[in-house]
């Protein structure tokens, strides 16, 4: 039958290209697993700071109230029903330390327990209704995991408060909004990783024009001229870079066209992107060294695609993963993805307001993830193609 015999002939032409055979089938399932590394528990632990100016109270009977220590140990309790923690609650002692992290996003909600919070539970206790010591919370309103973390430290106030003063909610709570977080349309929460996927598509751009003259045989023209891999490599990068800030610039001014506002200094903003297609343009060579053809660029393309987009945070935020910290500084296993650090920078310029100082090591990052990027695609690219032809 023709219908075997085609059969038989697309399955040989299917084999002869084991890589791009071999992506089709793994694509999936290798994300599967990945997703299962990241998330064996299904269950994600919310950072919670807290400032705790609380003072011990005295009674007459010899026992001492200390109701800001009790709400901590509380939200310290706080487990899923598999007993993994749901706060990671850790003490601080300065607001400016607290708000620094908030703005990483290596916390999620900052929680300032009043002085006189005791004082206040017990004249509650006592009939006095009108106490004066509002709990604080701070967050950046932009990140969705603050508004889960802070009904879960809302939730450890009202038990203890309850059972402390026998009374509903007799101690206000105050909320204060990191920069404009509070004044930003859902619109505008989703600008910063718009920026971010409009250099990640670069991938395809930087993979595709370089398979593009090794298929069509330019590049071994070009080789007759000695030229090298850095010569070649170099030239179009930076012609990829070019086309990067235009992309960005284009898509931000399609944001601000329809009402959107950098809190920041816009040009650290474009910085940031233009760093960040770096890193880009680097994956792509990395992709282009692996690939004879256009077709097979497009399809490699798609695996640093895909974890670009949905391990870094530009689509939805994911739980960080910590792996150890260096000077203070969590180091994350998502930090060797650009694009995470490209987000966070973004958010920070963008929507908090902060300056390049703020930002400063997120692009120190970016420039390292960089040059790691270039160089691993140009070495590769050198024993693949270059020696090769």
């Amino acid at each position: 039958m023709k219908l075997v015999s085609v059969f038989r002939k697309s399955m040989k032409e299917q084999t002869r290209d084991i890589l791009v055979l071999s992506l089709s089938l793994v694509f999936a399932p290798f994300f599967v697993l990945l997703y299962w590394l990241f998330f064996p528990g299904g269950s994600t632990t919310y950072g919670v700071l807290v400032i705790n100016h609380d003072e011990k109270v005295q009674l007459a009977d010899g026992l001492a109230v200390s109701g800001g220590d009790d709400v901590i140990e509380i939200m310290k309790e706080m487990t899923y029903a598999s007993e993994d923690p749901l706060l990671e609650v850790i003490e601080v002692t300065g607001r400016a330390k607290a708000e620094i992290l908030l703005r990483d996003r290596d916390a999620e909600v900052l929680v300032i327990i009043p002085a006189g919070f005791s004082r206040a539970l017990l004249a509650a206790r006592q009939g006095d209704e009108q106490v004066d010591a509002p709990v604080t919370l701070v967050g950046d309103l932009t990140n969705p995991y603050y508004a889960v973390a802070a009904v879960m430290a809302n939730a450890a106030l009202e038990e203890y408060v309850t059972e402390a003063a026998g009374l509903q909610r007799p101690i206000q709570i105050r909320e204060e909004a990191l920069g404009a977080s509070a004044a930003r349309s859902e619109f505008e929460v989703y600008v910063p990783g718009l920026l971010v996927f409009s250099v990640v598509m670069l991938i395809f751009q930087a993979s595709m024009v370089i398979a593009r003259e090794v298929e069509a045989g330019t590049l071994r023209r070009l080789q007759i001229t000695r030229m090298t891999s850095v010569d070649f490599l170099g030239g179009v990068s930076l012609s990829v870079v070019l086309v990067g800030v235009a992309s960005v610039l284009l898509t931000f001014l399609t944001a601000w066209a329809l009402g959107f506002h950098s809190q920041g200094p816009l040009w650290v903003a474009i910085a940031v992107g233009a760093v960040t297609s770096i890193s880009i343009v680097g994956a792509g060579l990395i992709v282009a060294a692996l690939s004879k053809t256009v077709n097979q660029a497009f399809l490699i393309a798609n695996f640093p695609l895909t974890l670009f987009m949905f391990f870094s945070g530009a689509i939805y935020p994911l739980p960080r993963v910590p792996l150890f910290t260096v000077s203070g500084r969590v180091i994350g296993l998502y930090d060797i993805l650009p694009p995470t650090h490209a987000v966070v920078a973004l958010n920070k310029v963008l929507t908090l307001g902060v300056g390049l100082r703020e930002v400063a090591y997120e692009l120190v990052m970016l420039v390292v993830l960089s040059v790691t990027y270039l160089a691993a695609g140009t070495w590769l690219f050198q024993r693949t193609h270059m020696r090769a032809e």
